[in-house]
């Protein structure tokens, strides 16, 4: 779903519905920070958002951590205005109970229970998989079986009616898995937390080279302008939040906000660009994504 404005000069952007994003942007897309370009918005699920960088669509957009090395050729990495934290990893699920009522979880206690299992997750392009299967290289031996893509709002109902053996879930299913019958079998984000005692990197905000180093700096600053809005009039952005949370729970809707809007998404800061090289230098180590260059995340 696209929102035109006024303007022919608006940057198209493209960002979910999540509430944390719609959080972020409210301000900026309201026209309520002073002096930032208009914004032409388009709302979609961050595994098209990745698609959608990787063929250059748009000129700002909220991408997974994970697809960066494919398109930071095209596309700067804004220092704010993304999600990264702490305690809000993605979490693998499995069901009570296994084929003939064995308990999967009780088998997984060392996670050697998931080795050839069959695994939801919702993109292979997501920093959740990336973090899963860094995991997964250090705690299951023999390796997990087949994995099974699809969109992350099917994956708990799969998990639950048996249709695969466990689920990577992120978002707000953290704080809902358990109205599925569902148990938490592992953390990435304690596993990631622990390994390194960094900051887990999720989402980032990405826009165009071709835009120049001046008009970058500013998008950064109309992003920064735009999340502290919302920290001081968080009722003005609950609206535009409320609409678009896919018919979300108003106290879930603030429990996602608290998780993932920090003080990160104002300014990455060292830590959270230490985060980000940190995970994806691990993931080029792996063979999962292609090595970054030296200067691959440096700003404008």
């Amino acid at each position: 779903m696209s929102t035109p404005t006024e303007s022919a000069e608006a940057l198209r952007i493209a960002y979910s519905p999540c509430p944390n994003d719609t959080f972020v942007f409210d301000a900026w897309a309201h026209g309520r920070v002073p002096g930032a370009p208009s914004l032409d918005v388009t709302f979609a699920d961050i595994d098209i958002t990745n698609g959608m960088a990787e063929r250059g669509e748009f000129d700002v957009l909220k991408v997974s951590y994970a697809v960066l090395p494919y398109v930071l050729d095209d596309y700067a990495l804004l220092p704010c205005g993304g999600a990264l934290g702490r305690g809000c990893g993605p979490l693998v699920l499995t069901r009570e109970t296994g084929a003939g009522g064995a308990s999967l979880l009780e088998r997984s206690r060392e996670f050697g229970g998931l080795t050839g299992r069959t695994v939801a997750v919702p993109s292979e392009r997501s920093t959740a998989y990336l973090l899963f299967r860094l995991w997964a290289a250090d705690t299951v031996p023999g390796g997990v079986g087949e994995i099974v893509v699809m969109p992350f709002h099917e994956i708990m109902p799969a998990v639950r009616d048996g249709k695969v053996d466990a689920g990577l879930v992120i978002h707000e299913a953290r704080f809902t898995y358990q109205n599925y019958g569902l148990h938490k079998l592992a953390d990435m984000g304690e596993y990631w937390e622990h390994t390194t005692g960094l900051p887990i990197p999720l989402g980032a905000i990405i826009a165009r080279r071709s835009l120049g180093a001046e008009r970058l700096r500013e998008l950064a600053e109309a992003a920064r302008a735009s999340v502290r809005a919302a920290w001081d009039d968080p009722e003005a952005s609950r609206p535009y939040v409320l609409e678009h949370a896919q018919e979300m729970d108003p106290g879930v809707a603030d429990q996602h906000i608290g998780l993932y809007v920090n003080e990160f998404t104002a300014d990455l800061g060292e830590p959270g660009y230490a985060a980000v090289r940190g995970l994806l230098t691990r993931a080029a180590a792996e063979g999962l994504v292609p090595p970054l260059g030296p200067d691959a995340l440096a700003f404008p």
